[in-house]
């Protein structure tokens, strides 16, 4: 087979390595083309080096090409793989400090609350415009695959303004159906079978089954509470669990920017929280993390494309979808996975126009959800209460309506219940002004905005948040990797 894929921010070296040595684990595709693009010609570099080295140290006939020109990167492409961060962590700083301002805590802020829903703004503008280049450059009937959050805006924008065959993609549900499978003792995450659905980030296991065997929720709640790292670390999570009679898919930390009763004062933040890693809690943890990432990553390059010479190993191969998508699609090997797409009846309690996350079946015909999956009503009640807030942000992106914006920011379940309308409204006047580099949508009510700010009586505070760290430097996080590497 010969064709050829575009990944648009492949900038994000780790998932664009992870992605290209996936896809190349299906003998098939070792003739394909890969085109990077991205805006940093650094970081392109930096990547395109790595995978030539792949395809050297296995003596593949694949081809990679890189351009900042995004256009010409998409000439022709039959798959088009999305991985942006529009803004960078300059931008997503901004998404975690200026609503701490306001009393709003986030762990990861890039799906809703105050941070996702600035984040979508930034980012549906250059969803459409990659949209239009793909309707106008690509190959016919080409299909985008969405990595970059907010998933559900991006995807919801991708189809209903950007006219294009979308798909959003996540590793949310693998990875809870690893730790259901870890805690019921299963020796592989094959026993395990299962029905989760909702939406994405909020993702319901709605029917688990070991080895054939139903397991019900006080088996699924002992087993959690019993396990010695997860009953502390999911503490949220499992109380959910308890209260709404399943698992959800999201990691503590993130769930609980979903959800307005567990962020909304310092005391209970720490209560339900835990701090061994970012990932269950921590005030603005993923921004940490990501900072850090890339820190390390600059630093470390040498040893980064020094490990590209081993040989690709097909065991080794991720459980992120699109390699098993696009081997579904071009060799008829039927691929069951969890896909983001346009509900459509196949959730039978959400709206027809919400962008869930549900069981598909992948083969050449393309991707065939399960329909007729109802929610638990607490279930979809929850994922309703982020569904209006996606659709009036998703709105708000395309037209420009600053008033929306405000309503959709207001309408977020935490920070509904953490701020007053006032400091709602003052809230997204100063992210929009703060980031008005990456909102051209925007720029006729800035003026306005910052107008309004020079008179504002507001009241904001500086306020790191209740369970905040400080970036950890290079040698830092050398010391702690050599601790663990001796450790284990």
């Amino acid at each position: 087979m010969s064709f050829k894929i575009a990944i648009i921010g492949a900038g994000s070296v780790g998932f664009t390595k992870k992605l290209f040595t996936d896809i190349l684990c299906v003998p098939e595709f070792r003739d394909i083309e890969f085109a990077l693009t991205d805006l940093s010609e650094h970081n392109l570099g930096m990547i395109k080096a790595i995978l030539d080295k792949v395809v050297e140290a296995n003596g593949l006939p694949t081809r990679v090409t890189a351009t900042t020109d995004r256009r010409k990167a998409l000439e022709g492409a039959r798959y088009i793989i999305s991985c942006v961060r529009v803004g960078g962590l300059e931008a997503y700083a901004d998404d975690i400090r200026i609503p701490l301002k306001y009393g709003i805590d986030q762990c990861v802020g890039d799906t809703i609350c105050a941070g996702g829903i600035l984040y979508g703004q930034r980012n549906i503008p250059v969803i459409l415009d990659f949209c239009k280049d793909i309707r106008e450059v690509a190959a016919t009937g080409a299909k985008f695959l969405n990595y970059a959050n907010p998933m559900a805006m991006n995807t919801w924008a991708a189809i209903e303004y950007g006219k294009v065959d979308t798909v959003g993609l996540c590793h949310g549900v693998q990875h809870g159906a690893e730790q259901i499978a870890e805690v019921l003792g299963a020796k592989s995450r094959h026993e395990l079978d299962y029905v989760c659905s909702g939406i994405n980030h909020q993702t319901w296991f709605i029917d688990l089954r070991l080895n054939g065997r139903k397991i019900g929720n006080d088996e699924l709640v002992a087993a959690f509470e019993a396990h010695p790292v997860y009953s502390q670390q999911e503490k949220l999570r499992i109380d959910v669990l308890k209260r709404f009679g399943v698992y959800s898919t999201e990691s503590n930390g993130h769930l609980s920017e979903y959800l307005p009763w567990y962020r909304k004062r310092p005391d209970e933040i720490t209560r339900w929280i835990d701090m061994s890693d970012w990932i269950h809690g921590e005030t603005g943890g993923y921004l940490r993390y990501s900072t850090e990432t890339r820190n390390w990553f600059e630093t470390e390059y040498p040893q980064f494309l020094e490990a590209a010479s081993k040989p690709i190993d097909p065991a080794k191969r991720s459980n992120e979808h699109a390699s098993h998508i696009l081997e579904a699609l071009e060799t008829n090997r039927v691929y069951r996975g969890h896909f983001n797409v346009r509900n459509n009846g196949v959730i039978t309690n959400l709206p027809q126009d919400a962008i869930i996350e549900s069981p598909g079946f992948v083969d050449r015909f393309g991707i065939n959800m399960a329909a007729g999956i109802t929610l638990p009503e607490a279930c979809a009640a929850t994922c309703m209460s982020s569904i209006n807030v996606q659709r009036m942000s998703v709105h708000a992106a395309v037209s420009g309506d600053i008033d929306l914006l405000k309503l959709a920011v207001l309408h977020d379940p935490l920070v509904g219940a953490v701020s007053t309308p006032e400091e709602v409204w003052q809230m997204v006047d100063e992210m929009v002004v703060a980031q008005a580099q990456w909102l051209p949508q925007y720029a006729h009510a800035v003026p306005a905005a910052k107008e309004r700010l020079s008179k504002s009586a507001v009241k904001t505070r500086e306020w790191a948040g209740a369970a905040r760290r400080n970036v950890r430097s290079i040698e830092e996080l050398r010391a702690e990797k050599a601790a663990l590497k001796q450790a284990g």
